[in-house]
């Protein structure tokens, strides 16, 4: 096949580790608003029933900041790109980059070891004609190896740095010599069930945004979910699985070819 440099054939992942940053960095907790309404009837709020949305949002930073590893998920209403993956503190992560009818990726880091698996739809959408199709027919249920010595793949495994997403959704304090901020409104919503979890909306407006945290009910109270709305327009963060290891199996050398047959070679390239 002819030459094709890395940058096409994984476009996706940069939008994806950008729409990570970009929505985390939206996060109500921590935030110091002008105004917080008054609290929602204690009704089904558990122990939260007692604690401001302030202190409830803040809470659930401080559990958020202190997890060792965790499941991201991520989509928004202005690109089809999605990620889920589980990650930790050790930069290691296991899951997939997907960008909806365009394909997906399946990701797996380890170390400074990563493996990529581009499904056929990802290859054809990618490369033209009967290059994405031969690509997609060459790698079936085969993944690409590197390590993050490589640029692009340490591009690429940003999306595992859990530490970095943590301090992403940690807002800088207001600069006192900066432009004035709008006011901020900070309020308890009704509590209410999300993907099998009872959750209390702690719910962030602020100009023309609206933010909405769920705050687990029951156990430690972690953020399970955070929405934010701009301009008719959605963003969706999904965390899970807190404290969990991230799966450890990586792929049998016999089903992976290595990261430089993306660079091109004397016989095959992609």
């Amino acid at each position: 096949m002819p030459r094709r440099r890395r940058s096409v054939a994984f476009g996706a992942a940069g939008a994806a580790v950008a729409l990570m940053c970009t929505a985390g960095a939206a996060v109500p907790a921590g935030t110091a608003p002008s105004g917080t309404a008054p609290a929602a009837g204690g009704g089904g709020e558990g122990d939260l029933a007692g604690k401001s949305a302030q202190q409830i949002s803040d809470d659930a930073l401080h559990q958020l900041t202190g997890a060792t590893s965790l499941r991201l998920r991520t989509s928004t209403s202005t690109d089809d790109t999605q990620l889920d993956l589980t990650l930790d503190r050790s930069g290691n992560c296991a899951g997939h980059i997907s960008k909806g009818p365009l394909g997906r990726v399946d990701l797996i880091k380890r170390g400074k070891d990563v493996w990529l698996k581009p499904d056929a739809a990802f290859w054809k959408s990618q490369l033209p004609g009967d290059e994405g199709a031969a690509a997609a027919r060459d790698y079936r249920d085969r993944y690409l190896h590197g390590t993050t010595d490589d640029s692009f793949l340490q591009s690429l495994a940003a999306a595992c740095d859990l530490t970095a997403f943590q301090k992403s959704m940690t807002p800088p304090p207001p600069d006192p010599q900066g432009p004035s901020q709008p006011s901020v409104t900070l309020t308890k919503g009704a509590p209410t069930t999300r993907e099998g979890t009872r959750v209390l909306p702690i719910v962030k407006k602020a100009g023309g945004a609206t933010q909405t945290l769920y705050v687990a009910v029951e156990g430690r109270h972690y953020p399970t979910e955070l929405t934010t709305e701009v301009d008719g327009e959605t963003g969706t963060i999904r965390l899970g699985d807190y404290d969990r290891p991230v799966p450890s199996a990586t792929p049998d050398p016999g089903r992976t070819a290595d990261i430089s047959v993306l660079e091109g070679g004397p016989s095959q390239s992609v």
